[in-house]
């Protein structure tokens, strides 16, 4: 595979850091919004451009068609032949509106597996869930050079963005990150940032009583997951924890490696990894939500010690759109899977819903 060969140094990471280090300081100086992920990119990459700490300090592609003007690069080629930027490592944005597996791979080919790939296309009108070809996020979680991420919020692809930086260019790990970008504002989400980077946050306190149970969700679908858990409650008196999971992907990773880490050590004490710590080792049910296929959430199953169910695009019928009531309702059959409800209360959801 053709390389760039691009070189880490210490300027690489001073580089990173001031891209950083503004990133930081716009939230911290800027009104509290909910704007949307591909906003909020939009934005910071304009003041990364103006402001004196990073101006200059960093590298932007930007092949979508939309935007695409005179003097602005659209493509990493000429990077290759200068011989003091592939010696001299930076940042790199690389804005695009990717669709197909294929593309991205050429693109990805073309940077050396480097860079913060920001992808917008899940805004654009498609006969494909969430914009992808179902081939797309297939080799995104199949791919090891990447790190796929989908957020929900402005904020949580602030942190990710910030995440990225300090990943990629200052502790120099390999690889790249990718983000789709969705054009809708968030809905009042408080983000962590420090866990949004690591995979999940939970969205509120561990509810009382029982019983309950666990909601995990990515991008758009959050809100319907948020919905759902404002369903259970009202209407059949159960209490969910909501987790934002913007990469289940980097979840399933680190369980595998913690997974792995236990084998080879054999007996001493294995290291944590995130999802661990953040589910432990509750048997309280978990329903994992994502816009992609199912696949994509589906990955946590061999990691989550209680009861799992993944739902995603190809969940159900072709004429049936995967929404609040269905994530409700299979909660519900979860629940009565355990003998903790009635099996009753699934035939009620079903048909009050209109789901049949």
């Amino acid at each position: 595979m053709d390389s760039l060969r691009l070189q880490h140094t210490a300027k690489t990471g001073s580089a990173a850091r001031a891209c950083i280090e503004c990133i930081d300081q716009s939230h911290l100086t800027e009104a509290v919004t909910q704007s949307s992920p591909l906003f909020t990119v939009v934005d910071l990459i304009k003041r990364l451009e103006s402001d004196p700490r990073s101006r200059g300090q960093f590298w932007k592609i930007n092949d979508r068609a939309s935007e695409l003007s005179t003097g602005t690069a659209i493509s990493t080629w000429p990077l290759r032949f200068s011989e003091p930027a592939r010696n001299d490592e930076r940042p790199l944005f690389y804005m695009t509106q990717s669709a197909t597996s294929a593309h991205l791979s050429m693109l990805t080919s073309q940077t050396g597996q480097r860079g913060i790939i920001l992808n917008d296309i899940e805004s654009t009108p498609s006969r494909w869930a969430k914009g992808a070809h179902p081939w797309l996020p297939l080799w995104l979680a199949s791919n090891r050079h990447c790190i796929p991420f989908d957020p929900a919020t402005g904020d949580e692809a602030r942190a990710i963005l910030a995440g990225a930086l300090d990943e990629l260019y200052v502790q120099g790990s390999p690889g790249f990150c990718y983000m789709t970008l969705h054009d809708e504002t968030g809905d009042g989400l408080v983000c962590d940032p420090a866990q949004a980077f690591l995979g999940m946050y939970r969205l509120n306190p561990q509810p009382p009583g029982a019983p309950h149970i666990r909601l995990l969700g990515a991008g758009l679908m959050l809100r319907e997951v948020q919905a759902a858990a404002r369903i259970l409650h009202d209407d059949w008196g159960i209490a969910a924890e909501v987790w934002s999971c913007p990469s289940y992907t980097k979840l399933a990773r680190g369980a595998e490696r913690q997974s792995r880490h236990k084998r080879l050590l054999r007996g001493k004490a294995p290291r944590s990894s995130h999802l661990h710590d953040c589910l432990g080792n509750s048997q309280t049910p978990v329903v994992a939500v994502t816009g992609y296929a199912e696949f994509v959430a589906a990955q946590l199953a061999a990691h989550v010690r209680g009861p799992f169910a993944a739902l995603g695009a190809d969940s159900l019928e072709p004429h049936q759109r995967l929404d609040r009531h269905w994530i409700a309702m299979t909660a519900l059959r979860e629940l009565a899977n355990l003998e903790q409800i009635s099996t009753s209360m699934v035939s009620q959801a079903l048909n009050r819903y209109r789901l049949v």
